[in-house]
């Protein structure tokens, strides 16, 4: 079935299904929404009886009062069934997402980095902040109150057969024309629906991008341009608005031309069947106390078409993430102990044949190398040659295409992930800090760490006496992505983070390379604290500062193209060579 011939009813299916083990209490709460839909239109049916005792002048002071108290239970009852239906839906609709936004949370952690690096930052913001708020608050109570206006109209259409089997043939007639025009409205609403979000998600990546890169912006004089750029996504998002309206409101005009013709159809069909004495009096009352109640189940019902299709959409969002190919995560092996390995001779990191590619872009081809313990390796070479990706390939950002990746002699695809990361720490150019405390942001190296613990670390990562300097020293709230400290300063902390983590082999981004000369001299002291007796990946921009490596790749065009000791690569006189004397002279 094509997506733009979606019924009502199988959209509400697919929300109820989306709610995994929460669908139970869902599907209880139709009992007491079909009750609800019974005794919804009660207190008319009652009013009905009692006009009928009334004009055949049965009319008594206890049929009155057995009548009243018809109509009170029937609201009660009403009313009961609503608490007891929000109760079992609304209610349970947050804790189906509260869930959603966990499990997605944990994707996140199993997706390859490259999910976040084309362009889907504002995708993700939009299914997290938008669609499902959306459906938690606007959509999980539709579900009982379409049950009850589908339970309502069929009691209605039940109810004018009842009075005359040519009124009920009339209405059901009538019925069928407002979901002919009903149908054609969801087809509307669906596909422009699914233009709404996509639109809100380009918006939302537009606004984000603006913010992020406001500092740029206003140095380059470009807020002109880049506020155009986000004022065309907003005229966009208006423009798509705007058209679904006009698209819309036809049909749903037709839908409320069309109740309103019913309505009048029906009511002449009654007074046409009491002029020639086929319905009695009494019946003809009742019909047009019914008359203007009889088709409002149906046009409600078809009301709520525009939040349940902004919900299907929704649900395509969301489900399109969860969608995402994944890090395979199925290794069951431990790695062995630096010792065994070294006892087997197995080297502590092993690079055999690796081949990558960012989608059908080749990045790395035959990468060949080995690291043992406690040995330090500088990758070198021009930007965007292989460097951050054959580091990457090491911590599972992405997996290898060709070739494998070993540690201690076992692939790293045969671990389980949260056992390869406590094998490694990596120190970053670019640092992240949490709007958290400043402990809080180094205890996520260890969360089970003392406070003496990331005191101590603090003070070999060279941080300990800016922290002290703080207003609540430990215990203060730095800004999101540490903007109340300097880069140096959030560099200190990410190095004491990794400190604390105490991982045995760290990968490092050269920490150096965009700080001034006195931060240098601490993060310099900060890292040979860290790399001590570790097996170190160097991404290396100053080439002085890897003089002393075991071993220097130069990487170029994703291939090795040069590996030695730094006195080795000098004397073959090669690109490396190079490479020194540009920054030497």
């Amino acid at each position: 079935m094509k997506k733009q011939n979606k019924s009502m009813i199988s959209m509400m299916h697919r929300l109820v299904e989306f709610c995994g083990k929460y669908k139970v209490p869902i599907r209880v709460s139709y009992l007491p929404g079909f009750i609800k839909g019974l005794v919804m239109k009660s207190p008319l049916m009652a009013s009905f009886f009692l006009a009928c005792d009334f004009m055949a002048g049965r009319m008594t002071k206890k049929s009155c009062l057995i009548y009243g108290l018809i109509i009170l239970t029937c609201v009660i009852l009403q009313a009961v069934m609503q608490n007891i239906t929000d109760r079992l839906q609304s209610a349970t609709g947050f804790k189906v997402f509260a869930d959603k936004r966990m499990e997605m949370g944990d994707r996140f952690r199993k997706l390859t980095m490259g999910f976040f690096t084309e362009g889907n930052i504002g995708k993700v913001s939009s299914v997290l902040a938008t669609d499902m708020n959306f459906i938690e608050e606007n959509c999980m109570m539709v579900l009982e109150e379409l049950v009850g206006l589908m339970i309502s109209q069929g009691l209605m259409i039940a109810f004018m057969f009842f009075l005359s089997w040519q009124l009920g043939l009339t209405a059901l007639a009538c019925l069928l024309l407002v979901v002919l025009f009903g149908n054609i409205t969801t087809r509307i609403s669906i596909s422009h629906s699914m233009l709404k979000q996509k639109t809100a998600e380009k918006m939302t990546s537009a606004v984000l991008e603006f913010a992020e890169g406001i500092g740029i912006i206003k140095t380059f004089n470009l807020l002109g341009e880049k506020s155009k750029e986000v004022s065309e996504s907003f005229e966009e998002s208006s423009k798509n608005s705007i058209g679904f309206e006009m698209a819309y409101a036809p049909w749903w005009a037709s839908i409320l031309i069309s109740y309103g013709i019913v309505t009048a159809l029906t009511l002449f069909v009654s007074a046409l069947l009491s002029s020639k004495g086929m319905m009695t009096n009494e019946y003809f009352l009742g019909m047009v106390l019914f008359a203007f109640d009889l088709f409002a189940p149906i046009k409600a019902y078809y009301g709520n078409i525009a939040r349940l299709t902004v919900t299907d959409a929704c649900l395509d969002r969301i489900e399109s993430v969860f969608d995402k190919a994944e890090i395979v995560n199925e290794g069951k092996e431990t790695l062995m102990s630096a010792e065994d390995a070294a006892r087997k001779g197995l080297p502590e990191i092993s690079y055999q044949n690796v081949s990558f590619a960012y989608g059908d872009k080749e990045a790395l081809h035959g990468i060949n190398f080995d690291a043992q313990k406690g040995q330090m390796i500088a990758l070198v070479g021009p930007s965007g040659g292989g460097k951050s990706t054959i580091a990457n390939l090491l911590a599972r950002f992405w997996d290898v295409k060709d070739g494998s990746i070993k540690i201690r002699g076992t692939d790293i695809r045969d671990v389980p992930v949260a056992n390869l990361m406590d094998n490694i720490s990596m120190v970053f150019q670019r640092v992240y800090l949490f709007q958290d405390t400043v402990f809080n942001n180094i205890a996520m190296g260890r969360t089970n760490a003392t406070r003496e613990e990331v005191i101590e670390v603090a003070k070999k990562a060279r941080c300990y006496d800016f922290i002290m300097k703080l207003p609540n020293g430990f215990d203060t709230v730095i800004g999101e992505g540490g903007a109340d400290l300097s880069g140096g300063e959030q560099q200190r902390i990410s190095i004491a983070r990794c400190m604390l983590k105490d991982a045995p082999i760290v990968i490092l981004d050269e920490a150096t390379a965009s700080v001034d000369a006195d931060n240098e001299h601490f993060i310099q002291e900060a890292i040979s604290e860290l790399c001590r007796g570790k097996t170190l990946i160097v991404i290396a921009h100053r080439l002085n500062t890897i003089r002393n490596a075991n071993k220097i790749l130069v990487i170029k065009n994703g291939q090795i193209v040069e590996s030695g000791s730094h006195k080795e690569l000098m004397d073959t006189n090669g690109e490396y060579a190079l490479m020194v004397s540009k920054q030497t002279a």
